[in-house]
Formats: C-alpha cells, structure tokens, sequence
C-alpha cells in the first residue's frame, strides 16, 4: 500500500520524498517531545503536588510561546535559509526537552515548557515552505499526510512507549531519553537537506506583508478553523492520558497501550486520506470540493469526543475516541495543503504562521480552561463539550469563510513594505 501511496520515479523525486521523511520524523519527534508532560502527569503530579489547575498552568505554558512565535518564525521561514533556521530551533527545543528531566520546581518546569515552544514553533511554518517549494497541487495531500503522520505517531508511540518508561524508570528518565536521542536526527538533516526543487511553472510572485495575508478573508477562516481544532486537539493531546487513568481508571501501564490507540488511527487515516485526496484531484475532481469536504466532514465526525465522555463502559468509550481520532485524520491531511495553495510560494511561511499561531491559542486556551473545569466539576464531561462545540465553530469557519481553494495572486503593497 505504501507503494501505491508514495511512488518514486527519479533520483530527484527520491530526493524529495526523503527530505519529506526527515521533516516527518521531525514532526514526529516534535510531537514526542511536547506530549511527553501529558505522559508524565499521573507520576510527576503526585512528587510535586501539583493540583489540576496547576498541571493545566504547565500544558498550556509551553502553548504561549508556541503561538506568538509562529507569525515570526513564519515571516523568518519567508525571508531566510529555512534549512537552517530549522536546525537551529530543533536543536533548541531538544535540549528543552533534554533539560525537563532535570527540573525540581514548578517554576522551572515552566521555563523549559517556555523554550520548548520557543523552538518548536518553526516547524509547521518550515514545513510548509519546504512542501510549497518541492511539491506539487497533486502530491500536497500525500506530503502533508506523511507530515501528519508523524505529528499522530509522535503521541501514539510517546504515550506507549513513555508510559512504559515512565512505569518502569520514573518520569524525568522519559525526558532525558527523548532530548538526548532527539538530537541524532541533526546529522542526516545537514547531510541531506540540501537546496530542493522548486515546483515546475511556479512563477516568482512579490512578497505580500503580513497585513496583506492578514487581510485576506480566507487566511482569517483558515485561522479560525485552526482555532477551533486546536482546542480539541490539543484537549486530546494533553489531558487524555491523564483522563484515562483518573476517571477511566486505567492503570499507566494500560493507559500506554490503550491511550496511544486514538493517535494510531489518526495517523492511518491521515495517510489514506491523503492518497485518496490526491487521487480524486489527479483524476480531475475540484481541488476546492475535495479540500473542503475532507476537512468539514473531518471536524464533524470529531465531535464523537462528546459521546466517548458520556458512555460508562470504558471500552465503548475507547472506541468512540478512536473513531473521533480517525476523523481528524481527514481535516489533518487536507487542512495544510488549502493554505500551501492559496500562499503559494511567496507566503507560506507567514500564512502558515499566522493560521498555526491561532491554532495554536486554541491550545493555550483549552489546557487551561480543562484543569479549571475538572478542579470546579471534579469531572470531564464539560470539557469534553467544550472540544465537540469547537469542532462544529470550525467546520462552519471552513465551510463558510473560505472561498475557492486556488493559487492567490500577490501584488506588492508599498504602504505595508515594512512589515515584509
């Protein structure tokens, strides 16, 4: 099935799909990196004393320079060497992470959480101008899938295999583990990760403003779409393990197996998703109605969160999250290519910037708003309301506030050339 999905037929093109697999682990390892407290948090609650809503302080910690980050990594990414400036902010959130296993205080922690997303928020503006420049309107659901598998398989396998660590070795061991072997993915990236093609007939463009992007109807629905799944997502991706063990009653080693499901699906269905966008698209289908229909109906069918909370036999419930995580595999591996078409070259690091940043307060928001409902309410199910009312917000946003999926045209606007 991989064949089919990802074919190579010249050394350029397996140049190009290999620099797709080094940004895909990447991610992956992005994903472990960040997960990593929420695999954590039964075990490292327990020796600090820390109380929901100070564990809900950390998750969202690392989201606050995550997010405001994002518009200038993605100017950055526009501007610069983008190979580059992506080593340089993955060695920096490694080491973030290498240094977590060390902290003893709540304020420390909160430090490194800070520099964690300091460093991670060039990643999906890096990636999308690396795909922009590499890959065509017919490969972008593939790329962006095999990207999106990695940001799934990242927590599937940090919930399973951290929450053995975690059982076995204690909590600070997963994060000295993951930081130290992280920073071997630095020396096949500089072997490889060098000057990429650029996609054939893709004219050089002017290099709109940030307020021009801004400006844009379709970049403020994008956004707001991001806004709304990074509430739910990041609600999964933070509080799930820890849900699974206080009120599901599974035990940490349980937790690892059966909490790492949801993620497994996702990634599954992300790459399904996007060979089978793409195929449609090759085929002659509208870029516009394939997109859209894949991420509407993606957040739609996410909204079986909501059920999961309310079942009291805990298997069913597993089901239902797993259903919903298959969901988001549909929105995931679409959601990027809309943007990489509409920027094209000349502003997919800032459209992608500015749309993950609001994402990404999605998931300032839903972390802390979680550990506060759950301290009030001593249960999940508001918070589980909450993410289903979100992901209705950003289908709707999607639906209605982005217009025809098609390479824009950019006219340099002097009045805002300063803020290239």
């Amino acid at each position: 099935m991989l064949m089919a999905i990802f074919s190579f037929e010249s050394p350029s093109q397996w140049h190009r799909w290999r620099l797709l697999a080094l940004l895909s682990l990447s991610v992956f390892i992005n994903y472990v990196d960040r997960g990593n407290l929420s695999v954590a948090a039964p075990v490292l609650t327990r020796e600090l004393s820390l109380s929901p809503a100070k564990l809900g302080l950390l998750f969202s910690a690392f989201f606050w320079t995550y997010s405001l980050c994002q518009i200038p990594a993605g100017w950055l990414v526009d501007r610069f060497n983008v190979n580059r400036l992506y080593a340089a902010a993955y060695t920096i959130w490694s080491v973030a992470t290498l240094m977590t296993g060390f902290a003893h205080t709540i304020a420390a922690l909160l430090t490194v959480r800070l520099v964690l997303g300091l460093g991670e928020s060039v990643s999906y503006p890096a990636c999308s101008q690396i795909l922009v420049r590499n890959f065509s309107e017919q490969e972008r659901g593939r790329a962006n899938s095999l990207i999106d598998v990695g940001a799934k398989a990242g927590p599937a396998l940090g919930t399973l295999l951290g929450g053995l660590v975690v059982a076995y070795w204690g909590w600070r061991a997963v994060f000295i583990a993951a930081g130290a072997i992280g920073l071997l993915w630095l020396a096949p990236w500089y072997v490889w990760a060098g000057t990429g093609e650029v996609v054939p007939g893709e004219s050089n463009q002017p290099n709109p403003s940030l307020l021009r992007v801004l400006g844009r109807p379709d970049a403020l629905g994008t956004s707001l779409g991001m806004f709304c799944y990074g509430y739910a997502w990041y609600f999964l991706l933070s509080w799930l393990p820890y849900y699974l063990v206080t009120e599901r009653h599974f035990s940490m080693r349980a937790m690892a197996l059966f909490g790492a499901l949801p993620f497994c699906g996702s990634a599954l269905s992300a790459l399904v998703s996007g060979w089978a966008s793409d195929r449609l698209i090759a085929r002659g289908a509208s870029v516009t109605r394939v997109r859209k229909s894949f991420v509407v109906v993606g957040l739609l069918l996410c909204t079986l969160v909501f059920p999961a909370a309310m079942v009291r036999d805990r298997s069913f419930a597993l089901v239902l999250l797993t259903g919903a995580s298959l969901a988001i595999g549909l929105f995931s591996s679409n959601v990027w290519a809309i943007t990489q078409t509409l920027a094209g070259r000349a502003a997919a690091g800032k459209w992608s910037g500015i749309q993950n940043a609001a994402g990404n307060l999605g998931g300032v928001v839903s972390p802390l708003l979680t550990g506060l409902i759950v301290s009030r309410t001593h249960s999940f199910l508001l918070a589980f309301a909450c993410a289903a009312v979100a992901l209705v917000m950003g289908a709707g946003a999607y639906l209605f506030l982005v217009g025809e999926v098609v390479p824009l045209t950019w006219q340099q606007d002097k009045s805002t050339a300063l803020i290239e």
